[in-house]
């Protein structure tokens, strides 16, 4: 009786231990604000491909030819790479258009929505 309750309580607590870290995961109607998506003229100064979302850092230009520092959350390298996409799909120094929807927190974040290379390529999409 006494190997038996031990072992279901200690299979609740490695269940628990597992599902709960599950709980933590965001979703993205709560960090970005999807009525307001923006497009961007910019240059890519950093692509990092890693878990659990790959960043893209760029600068854009503002009317004034101020350069403003950006950065845009996207999918996981597992996803972006199932659709045919590389960590070298974009590069430092690369000219693209950005389409991202913009952080609630008003920063110069965004989740990417999709990155139009010079070449009119749509890549990076989500």
């Amino acid at each position: 009786m006494k190997n038996k309750t031990l072992t279901i309580l200690s299979v609740t607590v490695a269940l628990l231990m597992i599902s709960i870290p599950m709980l933590s995961h965001h979703g993205t109607g709560i960090s970005y604000d999807s009525t307001k998506p923006v497009v961007f003229k910019a240059t890519i100064t950093k692509f990092i491909w890693a878990n659990p979302h790959s960043v893209i850092m760029f600068d854009v230009k503002d009317d004034q030819g101020n350069v403003q520092h950006w950065s845009g959350e996207g999918n996981s390298p597992y996803s972006w790479g199932r659709a045919g996409y590389t960590a070298n799909t974009v590069k430092p120094g690369d000219e693209v258009t950005i389409h991202l929807t913009r952080s609630r927190g008003g920063l110069n974040v965004g989740l990417v929505q999709k990155v139009v290379l010079a070449n009119g390529q749509e890549v990076l999409k989500q």
